[in-house]
């Protein structure tokens, strides 16, 4: 298992690693209609290209598959972090998660926010965040609910 920088040419595989994540880890927590609203079957591939290209992520990679990506913007918020339905439980998540650590050390980040889904709770929680508030955003039409969660990081002298 290896941790990379984003390169061109991830952005589909990464978009087939977001739609297994939402429609199989995600699908516990979530009703099919909150599924199909957060990730649906019809994406434009071409707004979700440009998206994938700003947000630059870290990508995971287990025999040559990707099997996760998550990224840290410059203010220390986490956009998207996703691991992949074939590949969960097998430390990806833990892999994102200290490249965004040492990232956010690399960056003088004083916190990570991100908004978190139920199914992402409890990973966020075991790596030191904890619950600023809920939050039920709209997405195409339907009721979702998700955790806005921060971390304060140490600074380093």
């Amino acid at each position: 298992m290896k941790i990379r920088r984003f390169r061109e040419g991830d952005e589909i595989p990464l978009l087939h690693v977001f739609f297994s994540s939402v429609h199989g880890i995600a699908s516990r927590d979530y009703t099919p209609e909150q599924i199909a609203a957060w990730a649906p079957d019809d994406m434009d591939k071409q707004k979700w290209t440009r998206q994938i290209g700003q947000l630059q992520p870290f990508v995971v990679e287990i025999e040559g598959k990707i099997a996760g990506y998550a990224d840290v913007q410059s203010d220390g918020y986490i956009d998207h972090f996703y691991v992949s339905g074939n590949f969960p439980r097998q430390g990806v998540g833990t892999l994102l998660m200290e490249g965004i650590h040492q990232e956010a050390r690399r960056l003088g980040l004083s916190e990570l926010t991100s908004n978190v889904s139920r199914t992402a709770e409890p990973f966020f929680l075991r790596h030191g965040f904890h619950i600023v508030r809920q939050g039920f955003p709209v997405c195409r039409g339907v009721t979702l609910q998700n955790a806005l969660m921060r971390k304060a990081l140490a600074v380093e002298d």
